[in-house]
C-alpha cells in the first residue's frame, strides 16, 4: 500500500510563491506543506512553467493567501493509499494543479512541496528533463479535455491510448484517410495547440492548424497535416477549399474576437462544433445560430471539485471531468510510455523563485506562442 516515504520526513513548512491580492506575489517561507490525502502525491518540485492564467487569474481573481501556478515537474516523496499502482516514491512526475485555489490554498505549483492528485501525475522517462516534462500539464489536461469531452470529436480515449490510427502500413489508409473527420486547432503554435494536433494525429484524426508563418515548421513538426496563415485574407476560404467545405470541429486554443470569427468562417456549410478556452463572443455565435454549437472549457474542473471563482468561470464539482481526466492521463501515459507524445518547446528561464514571479510578468505583457516559460528550483 502507498504511504510516506519512510525514510523522509515531510517539513510542515516551505517555501512557495503566494498572492497577496490583485496582480501580487511574494515568496514566503512559511507556507504551509500539504497534507497527505488517500488519492494524492506529494511531490518535491524541480521545475515550474509558466501560464497566461497565471497572470490573469492573479489580476482579475486573486485569492490572497493561496499559493499560486498550475504546472510543474519534480519527484514523487509521499503516496496516498488510493494512489494509481503504477506509481512509486521516487518516480519522476509532472501534472497540474489548481494554483491559487481559496478552497485549498495550501495547493499549487509554485511551492517546494506540490500536493497533486495521483491520477493527474505523468511518470517522465529519463531522457527527459525536469524543465521540459513541466510543460506537460495544463496543456495536456486541458487539450484532452476540450477535444474528447467538450469537442466531442470522432475519436475515443480507448482509441488514443492504444493508438490505433489509420496508417499506410494498413494498407487501407487512402480510403479510410478520406473518411477521418478534418479537426482545426486555431493557435497551433501555443502549448495547448501542439498537445491538441498531437493527440488528434495519434487518434487517427486530421489535424490541421493556424498559426504565423514563423511557427508553421514547429506545427508540422507536431503532426498538422497542414497549416494556413491567420493573416492571409483569404485563410477561412483556403480552409474551406482544402476541407471541401466539411470542417465539423474546431478548437480556439487563442480565443479571442478574430480567431473566433476566423474559425466559424472555416467551417463547412453544415456546421458543426466550436470550442474555445474562453468563454466565446456572443455576437460571433448568432451568425451561425442554427448550424455551430459553441461551448467553452475550463480546465480547472478536470480536478473534480467547485471552481470558486467570479462570474462565468466559476464552475460547480464536476466529477466526471474527474474521472475523464484520470482516463486522459493514462491514456498519454500509454503514449508517452512509448515515446510518441513530444514536449512543447520550453525556455530555461533563470532566478529560481524570484525568477517565477518575475515570468508572471513577463507572460502578463507577452503573448508567447511556440516555447514555453520555465524555471528550475530545485
Amino acid at each position: 500500500m502507498p504511504s510516506t516515504c519512510p525514510t523522509l520526513s515531510l517539513p510542515k513548512h516551505q517555501t512557495a510563491i503566494v498572492a497577496q491580492g490583485p496582480g501580487q506575489l511574494a515568496i514566503q517561507h512559511n507556507a504551509p506543506v500539504p497534507l497527505l490525502a488517500p488519492d494524492m502525491a506529494i511531490v518535491k518540485t524541480a521545475a515550474v512553467a509558466i501560464n497566461p492564467a497565471d497572470a490573469k487569474m492573479l489580476d482579475y481573481s486573486a485569492a490572497p493567501g493561496a499559493i499560486h501556478g498550475y504546472d510543474f515537474a519534480g519527484t514523487i516523496v509521499a503516496l496516498g493509499a488510493d494512489s494509481p499502482g503504477h506509481l512509486a516514491i521516487g518516480d519522476r512526475v509532472a501534472g497540474l494543479v489548481h494554483g491559487m485555489n481559496k478552497l485549498q490554498p495550501d495547493v499549487g505549483a509554485f511551492a517546494e512541496y506540490v500536493g497533486a492528485y495521483a491520477d493527474l501525475l505523468l511518470k517522465i522517462p529519463d531522457g527527459m528533463s525536469f524543465e521540459e516534462a513541466a510543460s506537460f500539464g495544463t496543456g495536456v489536461a486541458t487539450a484532452a479535455l476540450s477535444l474528447f469531452s467538450e469537442l466531442r470529436v470522432p475519436a475515443s480515449l480507448d482509441q488514443l491510448h492504444e493508438h490505433r490510427a489509420v496508417s499506410v502500413s494498413d494498407g487501407q489508409a487512402d480510403v479510410e484517410g478520406k473518411e477521418r473527420e478534418f479537426v482545426l486547432v486555431a493557435g497551433g503554435s501555443t502549448a495547448t495547440g501542439t498537445r491538441a494536433i498531437q493527440l488528434l494525429k495519434l487518434a487517427g484524426l486530421r489535424p490541421i492548424a493556424t498559426c504565423s508563418p514563423s511557427n508553421s515548421g514547429l506545427v508540422l513538426r507536431f503532426g498538422a497535416e497542414k497549416v494556413f496563415d491567420y493573416n492571409s485574407p483569404t485563410c477561412a476560404a483556403d480552409i474551406r477549399a482544402y476541407t471541401r467545405n466539411e470542417l465539423a470541429y474546431t478548437l480556439d486554443c487563442v480565443s479571442q474576437a478574430d480567431t473566433s470569427q476566423l474559425c466559424y468562417a472555416s467551417m463547412g456549410r453544415a456546421g458543426g462544433r466550436y470550442v474555445s478556452l474562453e468563454p466565446f463572443r456572443a455576437a460571433v455565435a448568432q451568425t451561425r445560430a442554427l448550424t455551430v454549437e459553441p461551448s467553452w472549457v475550463m480546465v480547472l474542473t478536470i480536478f473534480g471539485r467547485k471552481v470558486a471563482l467570479d462570474g462565468e468561470y466559476g464552475r460547480d464539482a464536476r466529477p466526471q471531468d474527474r474521472r475523464f481526466g484520470g482516463q486522459a492521463f493514462a491514456a498519454v501515459q500509454a503514449l508517452l510510455d512509448r515515446e510518441l507524445i513530444d514536449t512543447h518547446p520550453v525556455k530555461a528561464m533563470p532566478g529560481g523563485w524570484e525568477g517565477v514571479v518575475q515570468g508572471v510578468d513577463i507572460i502578463r505583457t507577452q503573448a508567447l506562442s511556440g516555447h514555453k516559460l520555465v524555471y528550475s528550483v530545485a
